[in-house]
């Protein structure tokens, strides 16, 4: 078996989550949820083509037909959000700052085909044109630990200003007025904007966003919390260490959202 197999600990936090596996049944022998999940960490840490997965997990069609219909039963989203919450309980999680970001991912040419041909369905799939060719931006928020928290994904020419409230909302803990919230959300200047700004001081949250250049200083500014704010880049290199998602090839958004979410969760995992 590889080494990017699943282990006991990931194993134990998402079995239960998984239909319950067929047995004593007549027909073709049921292919072991686990030996499926294998098969799909092995395409997302090598980046392979599903027509690649190597027979010890199984046939391809297999791995991936069931990785599409966990995908749109929203079962990862599920799994991630468990734990997530199961880390919140455990004070795991700081809300002390959390850290918005940005990044640019390249999509290959065969991301282009199929439903994205057209510049409305390429939009709709988070594809576009920027200034590093055919790409997807994807949206990251963490906590101080390096914990993501959500996740959106636009087309690689839309700005991170206008994707903001909505990758804030992708966060999987409930941060209504029952719950804490963070004491502070750290952006660039890329996020130094007034309906922004307004947005978090509705929510008695500070911001830590530098002004540009052509705005006034904010006299303010907590340079000091603005420095951990780098934990977000580093979050997003860990899971450009996953080739699958390192370069965009689902022509689909909700795979490629997909592939994403199980890295964080193998990211995440490592808490527990």
């Amino acid at each position: 078996m590889s080494r990017h197999d699943v282990t006991d600990k990931e194993w134990n936090a998402i079995r239960v989550f998984l239909p319950k596996e067929r047995s004593g049944k007549r027909g073709r022998p049921w292919n072991p949820h686990r030996r499926i999940v294998n098969g799909i960490l092995w395409v997302l840490h090598v980046g392979a083509g599903w027509r690649d997965v190597p027979q010890e997990y199984g046939k391809w069609q297999t791995i991936y037909n069931r990785f599409r219909r966990w995908s749109q039963e929203g079962l990862w989203d599920r799994i991630w959000k468990r734990l997530l919450r199961r880390l919140d309980r455990n004070r795991k999680i700081s809300r002390v700052l959390w850290s918005v970001d940005g990044s640019i991912i390249r999509a290959h040419r065969s991301a282009a085909g199929g439903s994205c041909k057209t510049q409305r369905n390429a939009e709709e799939n988070a594809l576009g044109r920027s200034r590093g060719g055919y790409s997807t931006k994807i949206h990251v928020v963490c906590d101080t630990k390096g914990i993501p928290l959500g996740i959106t994904a636009t087309a690689g020419q839309k700005g991170e200003a206008p994707e903001f409230e909505n990758v804030m909302n992708s966060i999987r803990l409930p941060i209504g007025r029952k719950v804490k919230r963070p004491k502070a959300v750290a952006g660039d200047k890329a996020y130094s904007s007034g309906a922004i700004r307004s947005w978090l001081r509705k929510r008695t949250i500070k911001d830590v966003i530098p002004t540009r250049s052509n705005e006034t200083s904010n006299p303010r500014f907590a340079k000091n919390l603005y420095r951990q704010r780098n934990i977000v880049e580093r979050v997003i290199g860990r899971l450009k260490e996953f080739r699958r998602i390192a370069t965009r090839y689902d022509k689909n958004k909700e795979n490629y959202l997909a592939m994403i979410t199980i890295a964080f969760f193998r990211i995440t995992a490592k808490a527990i």
